[in-house]
């Protein structure tokens, strides 16, 4: 889909649909006068007859409305400007696009940046482009007889006075997120037979194709041995799917700027090894790598915005299966780091291939590092499916975080990251265990995963809750790729 910015009176711009906002109570926007006045009072004399109240994410699709140059009309209701908030300006985007996009509409020109939806013109924008490639996306690619294609090609934002620059670079940014959302989405909903750790590896080599400034290298099995990766080797001892340690380089900055490091948990499938999780639901175990499909989305997406900053994604990537040499509850193994761990549970994996790969990353000298994991049923738990689980060892880090994370519409909360959890983890036989219990989980998960961040200013978002949902809307989402492009185009913009 495109997105551009178009100034223009919305009786002459010619387009499948012109959208235009009423508010409640039935008041013409600015926009919608300039229709109405074109069209000899007809809006006037709908609104007069009860047809459109103009509360908010109420919809009337007009046909033919006479001396407007566009093929149809939507009115869209706005509600009340003082209940204006960002949850009504969403629902309000989705009603739009719902209605837009059950009609044969090839384009469309929208006022609503003008009309008063959202408090802010380029928030709107970004989240009308983000609704707008969500409601087009299609996940039935492997159907015999997939559904056709969204209709809607092309978006205007249309406005009565001159956009202003940022719109535009707003517009640019956001479809390149857009796009990064698409591919995180699309390697989440691919089965386990087909989405491997080689499949994504090649995935990974691909970007570099695609992209100059990303070099990509992907480490085998033998690599890790040589580097002392016992922890991640652990957890692929059961599977004949050959792990992978891939690695995305780009740069995009100056030579000399320390890289931030995104680290990506790519589990392509978890059956809990020896520890086998229940059969209900475990088909959703496929979404155990959307941490690593996230990374990749974001590489994708700084590297089509051009973004100025050097970013590296590293991504360790395997199965979790049980067989006759898997790796079983009371066995010990030796990280990178040269900790030991007991594995009293093989289904909390996630953490046994992201300690190697965090220690790993201490290799680039990073700025910061950030790793997203779906990582605990507990955070699900704590916090639903709207908040990502933030946790890190600096609070300037984490308050940059949840900012962006509110700039995108893709929040995270933090949990604490306390010394008194610690000692849950504490083993009689080896450094550390690698659960610490039922009670705090999560925390304990990030607790585990910080005694291998000590070089580096560290976060860790678990996002277990808020990768995939479940039911009949089943399906990747494609966060938190929309909080972690922000965050990069903010440090970017800092620097």
């Amino acid at each position: 889909m495109e997105f551009s910015i178009k100034q223009g009176s919305p009786d002459l711009l010619k387009s499948g649909c012109v959208v235009v906002g009423v508010f409640d109570g039935g008041k013409l926007s600015k926009a919608a006068q300039i229709l109405d006045k074109a069209a000899k009072d007809t809006l006037s004399d709908l609104i007069a007859r009860g047809d459109m109240t103009g509360k908010a994410a109420t919809t009337l699709l007009l046909h033919k409305v006479p001396g407007v140059a566009a093929e149809r009309v939507l009115l869209i209701g706005l509600g009340k400007p003082s209940a204006s908030n960002n949850k009504s300006t969403l629902d309000i985007l989705n009603a739009t696009f719902k209605t837009l996009n059950g009609t044969p509409a090839k384009d469309a020109a929208l006022f609503l940046n003008d009309e008063g939806v959202g408090k802010d013109a380029t928030w709107t924008a970004k989240q009308a482009v983000l609704i707008a490639a969500e409601q087009s996306f299609r996940a039935d690619g492997l159907k015999s007889d997939p559904a056709k294609p969204a209709t809607l090609k092309h978006v205007v934002f249309a406005s009565l006075e001159k956009p202003s620059a940022t719109l535009k670079t707003t517009l640019e940014q956001t479809a390149a997120i857009a796009n990064g959302m698409e591919l995180a989405k699309t390697l989440g909903n691919l089965p386990g037979n087909i989405c491997t750790p080689t499949y994504l590896s090649a995935h990974a080599l691909a970007l570099d194709k695609v992209h100059k400034k990303i070099k990509t290298t992907v480490l085998e099995e033998k690599d890790m041995q040589k580097l002392g990766m016992g922890s991640f080797l652990s957890v692929t001892r059961g599977s004949e799917q050959p792990a992978k340690l891939i690695t995305l380089e780009y740069k995009g900055g100056d030579k000399k700027q320390k890289p931030i490091v995104l680290v990506g948990k790519g589990i392509t499938f978890d059956t809990g090894g020896i520890s086998l999780k229940p059969g209900a639901e475990m088909d959703e175990m496929k979404y155990d790598m959307c941490g690593a499909a996230s990374v990749l989305g974001t590489m994708q997406a700084i590297a089509e915005m051009g973004l100025e900053l050097n970013v590296v994604g590293v991504i360790p990537t395997c199965e979790n299966m049980p067989s006759g040499i898997a790796t079983k509850p009371g066995d010990i193994v030796t990280s990178m780091s040269g900790q030991t761990i007991e594995i009293l549970n093989t289904d909390a994996e996630g953490r046994l291939i992201l300690c190697d790969a965090l220690t790993y990353s201490a290799k680039f000298e990073p700025d910061t590092v950030i790793d997203i994991a779906t990582l605990t049923g507990a955070c699900v738990i704590a916090l639903g499916h709207v908040a990502h689980g933030l946790f890190a060892n600096e609070d300037k880090l984490a308050k940059e975080l949840l900012a962006a994370g509110e700039q995108a519409h893709d929040r995270a909360w933090q949990l604490p990251l306390w010394d008194d959890y610690q000692p849950l983890l504490d083993s009689n036989f080896a450094d550390m265990q690698n659960i610490g219990g039922r009670a705090g989980g999560t925390i304990t998960a990030a607790c585990f995963l910080a005694r291998f961040t000590k070089e580096y200013r560290w976060a860790h978002l678990d996002i277990a809750g808020t990768a995939w949902l479940s039911g009949k809307q089943k399906g990747a989402t494609g966060r938190p790729v929309p909080l972690l492009t922000q965050y990069l185009i903010n440090r970017a913009a800092a620097k």
